[in-house]
């Protein structure tokens, strides 16, 4: 049964956010006998009523309130209300990812030794390494049942897959297959198995798809320790006299002000979300935002290099049947500057339903190139490529001067491509091109990149203060029980989807948060 904690109860974890990591940390908690409070500001809807169609499920589930954008990216130019694309309901962004699952390597674990101090880029190694890290990322790859470790079969290649595998095998690439996904290929924890259906990114419902909604969010319910609260939009966070965080003020589903005391405070709001409390939370102690003695709150900001490449065939593809991203080459993702550029990229099956691919196609909109783009669209073969970007003091999360309907500074996102993101992007479209046109492809069109759902940095872990944010726990190096638990605390990118590393640092967090409750030092 599902708790219910009084306003005033301060001896319960307030997490705010319920995706990847606010999800995971809740549950994991709950499982040690702790009394956590799950703030979500978007509502709950059960993976019967996902919807099956581009538009109204964006409707539906995407985080579409106010936020503005500067820097001289595309996303500024093209979507300058939509940053981002993630989730506003329980279960965060986990409703919406494609479930690639992939471990960073270990050289992204340490930019700076490997990379060397690279011209406008804030490198910095992570406090921690993969070895620390790959018994978490065991726990988590158990945990959400990711393909292809764990004695766990692959899912089945599609035929956006084939074309993929039969163009890597060309150009001489070794390591395709059908990806590490968090996707049952069979039945398991009381789960379906994937039915091919696609709409991978509308929310699966199969349920087959991992989701902290329908798998993290019911075991720690079940617990009678875990209390989720959705349509509760947080305002911010406040402290008493010492710098300890007390509690949380966040307006429930009537726009009433609600304040929901706390021993310890988690924030997993998103990249973009995460540091917008924090400095929303501005005081006459932290004049400058909570946490933020480094002034590195909101720096920083990663969205992966991204782009994709589309291509035309003389026979039908259908690239929208089956799993989206269950295809993948991992053969770039290596650091290898003799390509021109630091860090490597993935390259993922991708497709896009015709109103998204008329949306996100350049040439955009009308005239004779775009049409027969669309006419070609049932013969058409899509991949993303998703690659490391490199921190930048200056792509930020800032205040802007638009307020929400509570009054509060909405987000502003500010970000600019370095010139190794655009030298890694272009080489990526050239393999792509090169790829499909090795098996015949009759066109290809390069995409520039969407409204980010990989949205990382901004509340960096740092082994020293005055560097970032967080500690290699998560926990802020500013206010001892105030901790960060989503990809705003990544130090880096890597070239990997980050799904699996947040939930793997959240499962290490709770142990941490919970050894530290025990010992009363929080």
């Amino acid at each position: 049964m599902a708790a219910k904690f009084d306003n005033n109860d301060d001896s319960v974890v307030v997490i705010i956010g319920s995706g990847a990591g606010g999800g995971t940390l809740g549950n994991e908690l709950a499982q040690k006998g702790v009394n956590v409070v799950i703030l979500e500001a978007g509502a709950r809807h059960e993976y019967d009523s996902f919807l099956n169609d581009e538009w109204a499920s964006f409707s539906q589930l995407a985080w579409t309130d106010a936020r503005t954008t500067s820097g001289s990216w595309r996303v500024a130019k093209n979507f300058p209300n939509l940053p981002a694309w993630i989730v506003k309901a329980v279960g965060g962004s986990t409703t919406h990812w494609a479930g690639a699952s992939l471990r960073f390597q270990e050289h992204e674990f340490r930019g700076l030794s490997t990379y060397g101090r690279v011209p406008g880029a804030n490198l910095l190694d992570w406090p921690i390494t993969l070895a620390e890290m790959e018994p978490f990322y065991a726990a988590a790859e158990e945990k959400m049942g990711v393909t292809r470790t764990g004695g766990r079969p692959g899912l089945p290649g599609n035929n956006n897959f084939k074309i993929l595998k039969a163009g890597a095998d060309k150009l001489g690439y070794k390591e395709c297959h059908t990806g590490r996904m968090a996707i049952n290929s069979t039945q398991r924890d009381d789960r379906n198995s994937c039915q091919q259906t696609g709409f991978c990114f509308q929310g699966c419902k199969w349920g087959a798809k991992w989701s902290t909604l329908y798998t993290e969010i019911p075991k720690g319910e079940a617990t009678g320790k875990l209390e989720v609260r959705p349509q509760s939009h947080v305002m911010r966070i406040e402290h008493d006299a010492s710098g300890k965080v007390t509690g949380v003020v966040y307006a429930d589903k009537d726009g009433k002000e609600q304040r929901q005391k706390a021993r310890i405070v988690a924030v997993a709001g998103n990249s973009i979300e995460s540091p917008r409390i924090l400095l929303n939370s501005a005081s006459s102690k932290f004049p400058d935002g909570l946490a933020n003695s480094s002034g590195q709150v909101g720096r920083n900001y990663m969205r992966h290099m991204t782009g994709s490449v589309y291509a035309v065939f003389d026979k039908p593809v259908h690239m929208y049947r089956g799993t989206t991203m269950a295809g993948i080459i991992q053969d770039e993702a290596r650091h290898d500057p003799s390509r021109g550029f630091v860090g490597g990229y993935e390259m993922e099956t991708l497709s896009l339903g015709l109103p998204f691919m008329a949306a996100f196609l350049d040439p955009g909109a009308w005239g004779r190139e775009f049409t027969s783009a669309l006419d070609g669209y049932p013969n058409m073969a899509g991949m993303w490529l998703v690659g490391e970007d490199m921190p930048q003091e200056t792509n930020r999360i800032t205040l802007s001067a638009v307020k929400d309907k509570y009054g509060m500074p909405v987000a502003d996102v500010h970000f600019d491509d370095h010139p190794n993101d655009v030298a890694m992007r272009t080489h990526g479209y050239g393999q792509g091109a090169k790829l499909y046109e090795a098996v015949g492809a009759t066109r290809t069109f390069p995409t520039v990149p969407y409204p980010s759902t990989h949205n990382l940095g901004t509340n960096r872990m740092s082994e020293k203060p005055r560097d970032g944010v967080v500690n290699k726990f998560g926990q802020t190096h500013d206010v001892k029980n105030l901790f960060v638990s989503d990809g705003s605390q990544f130090t880096t990118g890597g070239a990997e989807n980050p799904t699996l590393t947040i939930v793997a640092l959240a499962i290490r967090q709770a142990n941490h948060i919970a050894e530290q409750m025990k010992a009363k030092t929080i």
